[in-house]
This record gives C-alpha cells, structure tokens and sequence, in this order.
C-alpha cells in the first residue's frame, strides 16, 4: 500500500488547512486510517483516526473541535480539515494506514508526510 499525502503549507494563526491522502494498493475501505504529526525534536503523536466505514472518528485531546477527519473509499482517500490552527500545530502530518491502536507503533503503513506551518 502505498500513500500519498498532500496540502500542507504556511498559514497563520486561526487559519485553516486542508490535507489529503491518496491510497493505492491495499484494500483501502477495510483499513482504519489516520493521521498522525511530528514536530522538531519530539515523537510521532496521533492526531486522528476514522473506521473503515467512516462512522467512527477519533481525535486527540489537543484537536477536538478543530480538526475533521474524513475519508471517501470511492476515491482511496482520507482527509484532514484543520481549522483553528495555532503555532503548536506546526509539525510534518503523515498519513497512517491500517492502524490497530491510536499509536504510532500500530501503523501498517506511512505516507510521505506534510509540512504544516502556522505562523503567530
């Protein structure tokens, strides 16, 4: 499987940002998919993840209320709406697929990632 995740970029406090990621190979609609970030000098954290369905999401703490996630299986894709956007939100966002559990460690498989910049 492979994964390629695109739309990060410079933006402002309070802006909004949207990420994508495009999935080939793989059974893409039988994976939990998420999204995960790393900031300089700190660990890979888990930002969001959503069923196979689309019908469960789920959030850090530190996202909740600003972030969206959402995925189309017609298309492989999964999608990261960030809204809000604060300085500490500045990280390279990867792309997560098949994930068992809300870590890092339980990721079958990465995307490339994504720079986000917010800017105070």
């Amino acid at each position: 499987v492979q994964l390629q995740a695109s739309g990060g970029g410079l933006v402002q406090t309070g802006g909004s940002l949207r990420l994508s990621c495009a999935a080939s190979g793989g059974t893409f609609s039988s994976y939990v998919m998420g999204w995960f970030r790393q900031a300089p000098g700190k660990e890979r954290e888990f930002v969001a993840a959503i069923s196979w369905s689309g019908g469960t999401p789920y959030y850090a703490d530190s996202v909740k209320g600003r972030f969206t996630i959402s995925r189309d299986n017609a298309k492989n894709s999964v999608f990261l709406q960030m809204n809000s956007l604060k300085p500490e939100d500045t990280a390279v966002y990867y792309c997560a697929g098949d994930l068992l559990e809300l870590r890092a460690v339980s990721v079958k498989y990465w995307g490339q990632g994504t720079q986000v910049t917010v800017s105070s």
